[in-house]
């Protein structure tokens, strides 16, 4: 398999800066995630790793071998993309055949591959039918075994489920990952689905405006986000982000008051909290505010809290329920804060 590194890697056309010094090493057989909102590079990233895009600046190597010069198809790496870019005359046998057809494979082994792909995402039951007849995940399934099929060194992803309906993307989620880890091989993914992200990578590179933001496992960039824009992006709901002034270790704003923070800064800050790190009630509560919404999910219950001008949103117990207007305070889990600059949104340490 393959180990790949990305150094100064810059693409630019005309003025417009697409990605800007993205320099990571990813390790052979990892499972590595570019996230980020649309328009952030991350795609673009991914095309100079596979020789689809040259690179303005910067170099790729593959191994220790230096790829910028080389072809994409001489790279040895396999893409899946959204759409299934599957023949549509073609059965699913002959569409997950064809890489070894080109490449010469001898007859009696390319049966044996392409059976042995089909069975790994589940297909051998359908090898006879034409992509039309196949559902959505079907379809998708048929593109991943055709890349399985070559055997290369990595697999890169360009949000291959994004097609899909949530029920199908959960399932694609479960193979590809099991599949990752059976085969073995180097894996770049790119989404702006910020749970394939999470559930997916051994780690998550989150870039906005073609720079990186923040590169981690799924648990690092969750509990320690490094800017406001990283806290913002990942969770469902996002953290929340309440704006105030520190103060001798006490940060207050409307409907706000946390006191003994650590943290030696004083200023305009923003406040950082997930919506499952606090709790209704409590014996010393840090927040007070007016009931606005209630979503209950039959598992948890969504509160909007209004406090001062700011709606933050709360994790709670599947049985509560209140009416809207009601006033509620909050007690916050000191250990989880975050405290971010107001102006340059870094987190502040």
């Amino acid at each position: 398999m393959a180990r790949i590194s990305l150094t100064g890697i810059q693409k630019k056309w005309g003025e417009f800066w697409g990605v800007r010094d993205v320099n990571i090493d990813i390790a052979d057989e990892e499972f590595v995630v570019f996230l980020g909102p649309s328009g952030c590079g991350k795609t673009t990233t991914m095309r100079m790793i596979a020789g689809l895009e040259e690179p303005t600046e910067g170099e790729v190597h593959m191994d220790g071998e230096l790829m910028n010069d080389v072809d994409a198809r001489d790279r040895d790496v396999a893409m899946v993309f959204q759409g299934y870019a599957l023949y549509p005359n073609m059965t699913i046998y002959e569409n997950i055949r064809f890489p070894l057809r080109m490449r010469g494979v001898p007859k009696s082994e390319q049966n044996r591959q392409v059976r042995s792909a089909a069975a790994l995402v589940e297909l051998t039951d359908f090898l006879d039918r034409k992509p039309a007849a196949l559902s959505g995940g079907q379809r998708q399934r048929a593109a991943l075994a055709r890349a399985i099929v070559r055997k290369p060194q990595a697999f890169l992803m360009d949000e291959p489920l994004s097609n899909l309906d949530a029920k199908l993307r959960q399932a694609m989620r479960v193979q590809i990952k099991h599949i990752q880890r059976e085969l073995k091989i180097t894996t770049v993914y790119v989404t702006h689905d910020q749970i394939e992200a999470m559930t997916l990578a051994d780690r998550i590179v989150i870039m906005d405006g073609g720079l990186i933001q923040q590169i981690g496992t799924p648990d690092e960039i969750y509990n320690d986000p490094s800017s406001t824009f990283v806290a913002g992006f990942i969770g469902s709901p996002p953290m929340n982000l309440v704006e105030g002034v520190l103060a001798g270790g006490t940060f207050e704003a409307p409907g706000f008051r946390v006191d003994a923070l650590p943290v030696a800064h004083s200023g305009k800050v923003k406040l950082g909290f997930r919506p499952e790190d606090c709790t209704i009630g409590g014996d010393a509560p840090q927040v007070s505010g007016t009931v606005y919404g209630i979503e209950p999910t039959g598992d948890i219950t969504y509160v909007s809290l209004r406090a001062g001008e700011k709606l933050v949103e709360i994790k709670t117990d599947r049985d509560y329920r209140a009416d809207l207007g009601n006033r509620e305070s909050v007690t916050l889990d000191t250990r989880r804060l975050c405290l971010f600059d107001a102006a340059t949104g870094t987190r502040l340490r």
